[in-house]
């Protein structure tokens, strides 16, 4: 039996362009890029494409990307190297509530340092405002840190859109934009739109986990958490991963025009809803404006742990929400003040270049099989 494979927020797999791009750095390229010599310089060559084709898949100038080993140290370097950065700066800053794990747990650490956090609430359907941010922001704002699409529900949140807003009334202020599960499916702009820093991850894209990469806008500052060489200008010291890095731009070139995919997902989206429209028991929660790639629902009267035990028995693969909760409740959906009967049934459905009708097919026909299999135990 084939494996349906949908849960491509938590990673995807890695496509075969960054595959063999990753063998051949390793096997043939395998100089260290600070090295003088030909085989360093060849190195310092692959890392020059990726950040081209990385650069270009969120709108940011190449020489102002800085790699990292992942979404995670890329949303703790900016909110944790901006604050050792500005020590006499604003201590208030602006977040939400359904962040990142790594968003909020550093912005949990700066608060007991005695900053001052908002964090914003989303409506009923997950959704937060760009008036919402602007409004929360003061005189002594000095960073907001916002995702761009909820990692559980799929809401987007319009942080481009408030960044003049957010300029005016706090004009020392560092933006900080969460992209891990925007970029490469959703059109991004780091550069346009004007926001200081913005985070993106290469396992969300087909690309191998441990590589992610931080833009900086140039007049933005932070300072680097871990010291030593002058690798990422001096921002991100330790010996570049040239493999890992190499294979994001792979992976980052492979990118289908946005219009495509989102074609692509708006029709498996609509599949799936058709398919379980008439399922007594299932809810969704679709946020007004979220991305079509990820659906959220609920299996009203079974535990989403064992309903995911089912389903991937039978090789079907979907999560409860943020593989970073480890199976704890969601902080977002509790945010988002759901009833618990469907906060501890929730399913999250995320969807990537590979998916098919097929997989949305199974994954309906084995929910269902579910929901009639353990409601008689």
């Amino acid at each position: 039996m084939s494996v349906a494979y949908l849960d491509n927020s938590a990673t995807t797999r890695v496509c075969r362009a960054a595959a063999d791009k990753a063998y051949a750095v390793m096997t043939e390229v395998y100089g260290n890029p600070s090295s003088l010599h030909t085989m360093g310089f060849r190195a310092e060559q692959e890392m020059t494409v990726a950040r081209a084709a990385v650069g270009k898949l969120i709108g940011a100038p190449p020489e102002r990307l800085f790699f990292t080993s992942g979404g995670t140290e890329a949303n703790n370097l900016a909110i944790l190297g901006w604050a050792e950065a500005h020590t006499h700066g604003g201590r208030h800053i602006v977040t939400t509530a359904v962040e990142h794990s790594s968003v909020s747990a550093a912005c949990d650490k700066l608060e007991k340092q005695g900053y001052t956090v908002t964090r914003l609430i989303p409506a009923a359907d997950g959704t937060i405002a760009a008036e919402q941010i602007v409004e929360a922001c003061r005189p002594d704002t000095g960073l907001v840190a916002v995702m761009l699409v909820n990692n559980e529900t799929g809401a987007r949140f319009p942080l481009e859109k408030a960044v003049a807003g957010i300029r005016r009334r706090s004009p020392q202020a560092h933006i900080h934009g969460d992209a891990v599960q925007a970029a490469g499916k959703i059109p991004v702009q780091a550069q346009r739109w004007g926001v200081d820093s913005l985070a993106a991850s290469a396992h969300k894209i087909h690309g191998p986990k441990g590589c992610g990469v931080l833009y900086l806008r140039k007049e933005a500052r932070v300072s680097p958490r871990n010291l030593g060489g002058k690798q990422e200008s001096g921002l991100r010291c330790g010996t570049e991963a040239v493999p890992l890095i190499a294979a994001f731009g792979a992976a980052a070139e492979r990118v289908p025009p946005f219009p495509q995919q989102l074609a692509r997902y708006d029709a498996l989206r609509q599949r799936l809803i058709d398919g379980l429209r008439d399922c007594e028991g299932v809810v969704f929660h679709l946020p007004a404006g979220g991305v079509p790639y990820i659906i959220h629902l609920s299996a009203i009267g079974l535990r989403s742990e064992t309903v995911l035990h089912f389903l991937a028995q039978r090789e079907v693969y979907v999560s409860s929400g943020s593989a970073c909760s480890k199976g704890a409740k969601s902080p977002v959906l509790t945010a988002m003040g759901l009833p618990a009967a469907q906060i501890d049934s929730a399913l999250r459905v995320s969807l990537s270049q590979d998916n098919t009708e097929d997989d949305i097919d199974r994954f309906v026909e084995t929910l269902r099989e579910a929901m009639s299999v353990i409601a008689r135990r």
